[in-house]
């Protein structure tokens, strides 16, 4: 489905088959010149039927299009590289372009470092590895190495009358970007905000505070004059602020939930998961899809690292095992 948001400026509703997001909005910028295609989905023969489809409808040449990743999941970044020409770029943060190419790489070990993280953080081994294969990264992530034109903070995109300014986001990806149109007053957000669903802020590899630096993004995009957010899935909206203030709050809830499951105890990352709240349709957490227990998972770390370095939980290493309890 193509919608005209503003002159020149479409979205394209490109589906995510069998994905609890659904959809992906990728949004076309049309200009004579050279066009900017915003996100592109997976990696999948349904997602570029409907997205080759859609640009041809548009009367969008590739071999004139640029293209700005948000972020490096494989529902925004995974078709960049069957869509993007010798005469294209691909806009991305260095973090992000950074990960891709490594896990891309035909030498890569960054699988085996993601499983080795949850194993040590409770994942249970006979459950590991389907994790692994069912990860919409490692299914329908980009083919690479590519070649990457990297952007960075108050970086700028000229495309026919709009003027896009690159806001540094890090918390849902570590480079996550959002594009700032000032003069029209509109925030393509990726999925640093969404419209009706919270973006899963997760920990695996690796010691950055995903959720301080969330949050932290959160506060800088408070303060553009933004009229109109376009979001990476679902329906676009107004009064970011007040969308802002709903996904701190909503954190602030996680964060008191997992202290008080820490009460009981002390706990590994995946039993801290299995014990919360989540808005999905299984009963109970032995029905969740083993995807969707990783990604609770490391939803559940980002949290903890977030309470650890407020001083407020410590970890401990029990055998080969991480576990948290309150300090």
């Amino acid at each position: 489905m193509i919608e005209e948001i503003l002159p020149n400026l479409y979205k394209i509703e490109v589906p995510l088959p069998r994905n609890p997001l659904r959809a992906i909005n990728c949004y076309t910028i049309k200009d004579g010149h050279k066009s900017l295609i915003i996100d592109t989905g997976m990696n999948r023969e349904e997602c570029m039927n409907v997205l080759s489809s859609g640009l041809k409808e548009l009367g969008v040449e590739l071999n004139k299009a640029d293209f700005f990743l948000t972020h490096m999941h494989a529902d925004h970044a995974g078709l960049v590289s069957s869509l993007a020409t010798d005469t294209s770029k691909i806009y991305s943060s260095q973090a992000d372009a950074d990960i891709i190419n490594d896990v891309t790489s035909p030498d890569t070990v960054y699988w085996d470092d993601e499983s080795e993280f949850a194993r040590r953080n409770g994942f249970p081994e006979n459950e590991l590895q389907k994790a692994i294969d069912n990860h919409p990264g490692y299914k329908y992530g980009p083919k690479g190495p590519l070649d990457f034109y990297i952007v960075k903070e108050g970086d700028t995109i000229s495309i026919g009358n709009y003027l896009f300014r690159c806001i540094e986001t890090p918390g849902h990806s570590p480079g996550h970007l959002c594009l700032y149109e000032s003069s029209k007053k509109i925030l393509f957000s990726g999925d640093h905000i969404l419209s009706d669903i919270t973006p899963n802020i997760q920990l695996f590899t690796g010691v950055l505070n995903t959720l301080n630096d969330y949050l932290e993004s959160l506060d800088k995009v408070y303060e553009l004059d933004v009229d109109f957010v376009l979001p990476g899935h679902r329906k676009t909206f107004r009064n970011h602020k007040e969308r802002i203030q709903e996904l701190k709050h909503h954190h602030e809830i996680r964060i008191d939930e997992i202290l008080s499951i820490l009460k009981e105890g002390d706990k590994n990352a995946f039993k801290v998961a299995s014990q919360m709240s989540w808005d999905i349709k299984y009963e109970d957490w032995g029905m969740f899809p083993v995807s969707q227990k990783w990604f609770a998972a490391g939803e559940a770390l980002s949290h903890l690292k977030y309470l650890e370095d407020k001083e407020k939980v410590k970890r401990k290493i029990q055998g080969q095992e991480v576990m948290f309890s309150l300090k």
